[in-house]
């Protein structure tokens, strides 16, 4: 079915968001989300990943097979990454330090390799780099708000280390929330991420239900009103 673009954006934003309903991405998700700068960076990175390699695909889909289709999409995202490694490394050298092992492995992030087949390979340019985009957005904002909880919870600071991706002008953007916290060390470790995702897609849950009763409200009176006319 071909989707308009409203739909792309509350799909990849909200409905079919990549880490809270799709539970993709989790090792990067887990892994270095201990500080906001680093879930940005990590989410740039994997939404410029997904709008370059979904374009690509798309721009192509035309000129490969479906017997190697597969092979074809993982050399194009392992290219873009490649090259996305390659400038983080020149221009964020520090903060590529930091990310480390995760930058090359966004290549096996489930999410990229499954826009391209489900959605890219299927769709015009226009719409695939839109779909990429949406999908990058819905999965670093997760990934910024949950490296802002644990950040926040395990150092008592916001945007700590901002200078890594702006430079000495970051250094102003730090913000300190409590002086003289000891922290707490559960926040900043693995488990830590695993409870506060857990507790992200518990918020997204409840949105979601009391979305489904306020529509359920409006559409019972309505049906009454309907069947009365036509009982009348």
């Amino acid at each position: 079915m071909d989707k308009s673009y409203s739909e792309i954006n509350r799909e990849g934003l909200w409905t079919n968001n990549v880490a809270l309903v799709q539970i993709l991405g989790l090792c990067p998700l887990l892994a270095v989300t201990s500080t906001t700068i680093n879930g940005l960076g990590l989410g740039i990175a994997t939404t410029m990943t997904l709008v370059l390699s979904s374009l690509i695909v798309s721009l192509i889909r035309h000129y490969v097979k479906q017997e190697v289709r597969i092979p074809v999409f993982v050399m194009i995202i392992a290219s873009v990454v490649t090259a996305i490694e390659l400038a983080m490394n020149a221009y964020f050298h520090e903060l590529y330090k930091i990310l480390g092992i995760f930058v090359p492995l966004i290549v096996t992030n489930c999410a990229i390799l499954g826009r391209a087949e489900a959605f890219a390979f299927k769709n015009t340019p226009g719409k695939a780099a839109m779909d990429g985009f949406v999908m990058g957005i819905g999965f670093a904002a997760v990934l910024i708000v949950l490296g802002a909880m644990r950040e926040i919870l395990g150092q008592g600071t916001f945007f700590a280390q901002a200078h890594l991706m702006f430079g000495e002008i970051g250094r102003m953007m730090t913000i300190t929330l409590i002086e003289d916290y000891r922290g707490f060390l559960l926040a900043i470790l693995p488990p830590g991420a695993f409870i506060g995702l857990g507790l992200l897609i518990a918020v997204k849950n409840v949105i979601d239900e009391r979305g489904k009763k306020r529509d359920a409200k409006k559409i019972i009176p309505v049906t009454k009103i309907e069947q009365s006319v036509a009982t009348g």
